[in-house]
């Protein structure tokens, strides 16, 4: 067996195999024997079927299937051997000629790689970035307070629509007639409230249900109606208003802080309000720090100056997803997938020239975290342990979400390590203003 390989321009090594008969003939003849044996054709016995036949049968597609994973186990074997860095992956190369398995003894292959760029990154004081840090303002503790207590409140009977009630109603358009309607305000912007506001129980006005219920499967079901005879229904309704409730926030009492916080670690309102500060101040360091991270990837990106074997990777791209996607559909996703490739590149040196590594614990407290997380918006802030190991056992047995796991905290320790070796500033800004500086560096 003989491999040689060429570099060629755009990053691509082309590596020819040529297999011989020496090489592939023993197994070959083995692969033959058991066909023998297993074979069952008219007018033989089982494994009385003569070898010629056999050979007519089955010797070309054998030798091909057999010199062909030879060549391919040897380029991968050579790849490892010669410390060949690549990207994407091995696969046939446009240059493969045509085969003659039947009259040829010698058989070659033609593959090619992407290579792998080398990626050197020197780093010192006089690389500066920017960390920025969030004003905390009293609208936004207020405004955490209020969604906070909101999943703990009630609904309370008002005189008159303010600003967001929900509003229990009577509808009728002559022909359909409903008597426990529902319409919640607070879905509504300022101009949809607009009629509503300084209304009483009693109090009548006309609606169109096309625009008060613009979803069409809500509004078929509020008229109690199929969704496909809604054309059919005449939108001008008479509302009656029967009932306006209002949300009302809970009572700070003992009760609410045992149910809330049952470990004990809120039990009035003046802890309250510094776990409300504790929480504020924690959703505002992880929007900053992602903020952080994505300019410390940009930066170190940028840094790295990478060139990519690009149209071998398109065609491989194109190659491994059979037809999936068009090539225009692999043109418009590459910006970003060549991209995440570069970075995936970067992160790979980093964490080998810094020696980060990733254990198992904290890819479970890392799942952790996310389950805690995912509890959080639906009003749980006090999980048990147990409950929140059983939920990050569940992702992890994911490969995809695990993955992502892992590369984050891979993230997270690379720029923990690159951090103090340049120059970082602070700088205190609105949210309005980070969102803006957010934007410029996912442009």
């Amino acid at each position: 067996m003989n491999i040689t390989r060429e570099n060629r321009e755009g990053q691509v090594a082309v590596i020819k195999v040529t297999v011989g008969e020496a090489d592939y003939i023993e197994a070959v003849e083995k692969k033959l024997r058991e066909y023998r044996r297993k074979a069952n054709m008219p007018g033989f016995r089982p494994g009385m079927v003569p070898m010629g036949i056999i050979n007519k049968t089955y010797r070309k597609s054998t030798i091909a299937e057999t010199a062909y994973r030879m060549a391919s186990d040897a380029v991968f074997e050579y790849i490892e051997k010669e410390k060949i860095d690549y990207v994407g992956d091995v696969m046939p190369s446009e240059e493969q000629g045509a085969f003659d398995f039947e009259n040829n003894k010698e058989h070659e292959f033609v593959f090619e790689t992407g290579l792998a760029p080398e990626v050197n990154i020197e780093l010192s004081d006089k690389d500066k970035l920017t960390k920025y840090k969030i004003k905390v303002s009293d609208e936004m503790r207020e405004g955490y307070r209020t969604n906070f207590l909101r999943r703990y409140g009630r609904l309370v009977d008002v005189e008159e629509v303010t600003a967001d009630e929900a509003v229990t109603c009577a509808l009728d358009n002559g022909e359909i007639k409903v008597e426990e309607g529902y319409v919640g305000l607070i879905s509504m912007n300022d101009e949809q409230r607009k009629p509503f506001i300084g209304k009483k129980v009693g109090d009548e006005m006309d609606v169109n249900v096309n625009e008060l219920y613009p979803n069409a499967p809500q509004r078929a079901s509020i008229l109690g109606i199929k969704e496909k005879d809604l054309d059919s229904v005449k939108p001008e309704f008479k509302l009656t208003i029967k009932q306006i409730r209002k949300f009302a926030e809970p009572e700070l009492n003992e009760e609410f802080f045992k149910m809330v916080f049952p470990d004990g670690s809120v039990k009035d309102e003046k802890s309250l309000e510094k776990y409300i500060d504790e929480q504020v101040a924690a959703d505002l360091a992880r929007e900053t720090e992602y903020v952080f991270t994505t300019e410390m990837r940009n930066f170190l990106l940028e840094k790295a100056n990478l060139t990519m074997p690009e149209d071998f990777l398109k065609r491989w791209l194109y190659t491994i997803n059979e037809g999936k996607f068009s090539q225009e559909d692999i043109e418009r996703d590459f910006p970003a997938f060549i991209k995440m490739m570069k970075w995936n590149l970067v992160q790979k040196k980093l964490a080998e020239k810094y020696e980060i590594k990733v254990e198992q614990d904290e890819i479970l407290a890392e799942a952790k975290n996310f389950a805690a997380m995912q509890f959080a918006q639906y009003g749980m802030s006090n999980v048990p342990d147990e409950t929140l190991t059983k939920y990050a056992q569940s992702v992890l047995s994911n490969k995809e979400e695990s993955n992502k796991i892992i590369d984050r905290i891979y993230e997270k320790k690379i720029v923990e390590a690159v951090t103090p070796l340049i120059k970082v500033t602070s700088k205190s800004v609105t949210p309005e203003e980070l969102g803006k500086i957010f934007e410029g560096m996912t442009k």
